[in-house]
């Protein structure tokens, strides 16, 4: 809305002049900026002492035009670079402090587009002053942060890359505000005071509440470049189009600048005298005729007018003969499918042992799918029937993934087990009733057995050698009919690997 309402105040100011001149002027200069700050910090009226302003540059261009020939009323827009921010500085009592100073910046650089309005008064030497509002847009900036202490810098923070956007610790995209200019000008060169205070928040702290608002303070030198340009020129132009009659191409028919004001029924670009297709929109490479697919063959040629394709193949994909996404010209196995990583070839399995190489953790070596393709030592019996009996005695609280106290010692069998046994591996499954919804169970049966996975982290087992499903009431042990069976079924199961 702001934006929209500049570009109108410009659109109207603009139309105002006639039979008048514009001149450019190159502008820069320096200033001292700082930013006003309220806040609810206490004690904000010592420590905002602490803080000072920032010198810095500015420059751009700024436009000069008269309301009329003898007007002494201007409008001067711009276009300028702007330094902007402040500084903060600190210092402590060394005896009472382990902290010597604190340092900071919060430097933000903006391109201002002042629209000032402007009396000039005098003949050769002119006094000159001015204002208006001005819109300012967020280019760059950064922020930094020094901690010295008694053993030397503790904390040197630096951030070049400052976050944009309407949250807390952002800055703002968007700045506007007032300013005025007061000075003198003499023939091509002017130099004016400057003031600017911006009107709204350019930046939300994230930790405090507060208001920021830029002022800057300054000087501008000013250098008016070449001869004043006429806004405003007498052309002919027989058929209205816009088009000077010197640079039209067909000066009796209206048309467009894209055809050098030729007419162009289909708005293609391309001349209706040029156009081998005058009622389709299409592409000047294609005389005029259109290619839907955007492949670079015209769709009279394209036998596949609505996929992409190339000259090589009129118009057509290369072909992907087994659809695994690469092309036969780059596949280097066209007839079967495969991944691009590997040119077009299945992952490979170099042991021959069913587990490919991307999820075989012994590629070189035969293994088995429950080893991750790694050969499997048989685990103990007396082990597995040791773990087994801990499972059974595993208790939750109803219909909840919280383990009852008694379960606490059980699971500090298996851990013992498998500090115990350092190369064993454990996958602990999750099982239900078929009671409820099978959602619910499903979710119940993850985090049961998440819940027993973290139990065991607590007690120092490496998380590598732990695995968890779910299964839900998907593999009962019997038919569950009565409480008894339904009670057997909600279980976590407890499995050995090497």
């Amino acid at each position: 809305m702001k934006r929209a309402f500049l570009l109108l105040l410009i659109a109207i100011i603009s139309s105002t002049i006639t039979f008048s001149q514009l001149r450019v002027a190159l502008v820069v200069g320096g200033h001292q900026s700082s930013v006003i700050e309220t806040n609810n910090i206490p004690g904000w009226d010592t420590l905002k002492d602490n803080y000072s302003g920032r010198t810095g540059l500015h420059a751009g261009f700024v436009a000069d035009l008269p309301f009329s020939p003898n007007s002494k009323l201007y409008f001067q827009p711009g276009v300028i670079f702007y330094m902007k921010g402040r500084k903060f500085s600190q210092q402590f009592d060394p005896s009472s402090s382990s902290i010597i100073s604190v340092k900071s910046t919060q430097y933000i650089n903006y391109i201002d587009i002042p629209l000032n309005l402007v009396l000039k008064f005098g003949k050769r030497g002119k006094f000159i002053i001015g204002g208006g509002p001005y819109a300012g847009f967020f280019y760059n900036g950064k922020e930094t942060l020094q901690v010295v202490g008694q053993t030397g810098i503790l904390q040197d923070d630096k951030y070049d890359d400052l976050p944009v956007g309407s949250n807390p610790g952002q800055y703002a995209v968007f700045n506007y505000g007032i300013n005025g200019l007061i000075g003198f000008e003499r023939g091509r060169v002017f130099l004016t005071a400057n003031y600017s205070r911006g009107l709204n928040d350019f930046y939300e702290a994230k930790d405090y509440t507060g208001t920021f608002k830029h002022q800057v303070i300054g000087a501008t030198l000013g250098i008016f470049l070449g001869k004043p340009t006429e806004l405003e020129k007498k052309i002919k132009d027989k058929d209205k189009d816009g088009i000077p009659d010197e640079k039209d191409n067909c000066p009796d028919d209206a048309g467009t600048a894209a055809t050098n004001g030729c007419p162009d029924k289909d708005s293609d670009g391309v001349a209706d005298k040029d156009d081998k297709c005058p009622d389709l929109p299409g592409l000047v490479k294609n005389s005029g005729c259109p290619d839907k697919d955007s492949d670079g063959v015209s769709d009279r040629d394209d036998n596949c007018p609505d996929i992409a394709g190339t000259a090589k193949y009129n118009g057509c994909p290369i072909p992907d003969s087994d659809k695994d996404g690469v092309n036969d010209e780059e596949d280097k196995c066209p007839t079967v499918t495969g991944f691009s990583r590997y040119g077009g070839c299945p992952v490979p399995d170099t042991d021959n042992d069913g587990i490919n190489d991307e999820e075989d953790k012994c590629p070189m070596v035969k293994g088995t799918k429950e080893n991750s393709g790694c050969p499997a030592e048989e685990v103990k019996k007396e082990i597995i029937e040791q773990v087994n009996y801990a499972a059974k005695r595993i208790q939750f609280q109803s219909a909840k993934a919280v383990l009852q106290p008694a379960s606490f010692g059980v699971l500090d069998e298996v851990v013992q087990i498998l500090k115990e046994n350092p190369k064993l591996r454990l996958f602990i499954e999750g099982h239900t009733s078929a009671d409820g919804s099978l959602a619910f169970n499903m979710k119940l049966s993850e985090n049961r057995a998440e819940t027993v996975k973290k139990y065991l982290l607590s007690k120092g087992i490496e998380e590598s050698r732990l695995t968890t499903k779910g299964y839900g009431p998907t593999q009962p042990v019997n038919n569950g009919k009565t409480t008894a069976e339904k009670s057997q079924n909600r279980r976590v199961e407890l499995k050995l690997t090497n």
